[in-house]
Formats: structure tokens, sequence, C-alpha cells
């Protein structure tokens, strides 16, 4: 059974930066695709980046591009959330998602139901 648990959310000012970190628990870690979704308040779950199983292609949402990062540790089954340059609008509870499906490099899964494996989230608020 595969777990996922998120850290590193918190309070900070617009501008600053924070890295969000989610352990993974189980079976094959390297073969799944690893993501970060958020939830603002009043708002749905989006996407917000992903990279497959060698780590080798990550993939960003439009609204974070240049100023996140994603990256994967396959040795200590983590993967990463680095967020620099936060907005007001980052505001959301962050949660790291895992796909055990197989993806060609060149695609990525963006879709909540895309995902088997889901953490309890972790909150960031960005002050103004």
């Amino acid at each position: 059974q595969v777990q996922l648990v998120e850290s590193g959310g918190g309070l900070v000012q617009a501008g600053g930066s924070l890295r969000l970190s989610c352990e993974f628990s189980g079976r094959f870690y390297s073969s799944h695709v690893m993501a970060w979704f958020r939830q603002g308040p009043g708002k749905e779950r989006e996407f917000v980046g992903s990279v497959n199983g060698s780590a080798e292609r990550t993939w960003l949402a439009d609204a974070v591009k240049g100023r996140f990062t994603i990256s994967r540790d396959n040795a200590k089954k983590t993967v990463y959330l680095q967020m620099n340059s936060l907005k007001p609008e980052d505001t959301a509870v962050y949660y790291c998602a895992a796909s055990r499906n197989y993806y060609s490099d060149y695609v990525t899964p963006t879709k909540l139901h895309e995902y088997e494996y889901w953490g309890q989230g972790t909150q960031v608020t960005v002050s103004s």
C-alpha cells in the first residue's frame, strides 16, 4: 500500500520561498509519476507540476512556470516542490499525488482521476 506524507508548508510573505517535501512509502517508487496539486480557498484542486519516474522529465502549470521547480530523489523516495517568488494567489493546500500508470516521456497525467494515491495536504499561506 502506498502512503504519501507532505511537509514543509507554512506562512510566508509575498516574494518569499518555501520547499515542500513528499515522502513515499510503498513499493516501486521509481515506477510512479509523482505530482503536486493545490486547492485554494473556494477553488477546485488544480495541477501544479509532475515529474516522471526517472526524474528526467518535469512539467509545470503555466501559473507557476519560472517560479516553481519540481524534482525527486529516488534513493530517498521523496519528491520536492521548490516555490520561489511566492504570490498571495499561491495560497492553497498543496497535495502530493502518485500515479502507477504507464505514460511515455512525452505526456504526463494532469487530471485528479489519473492519480491513485494522495497525501493529506499541507497548507501554504502567502501574505501580501
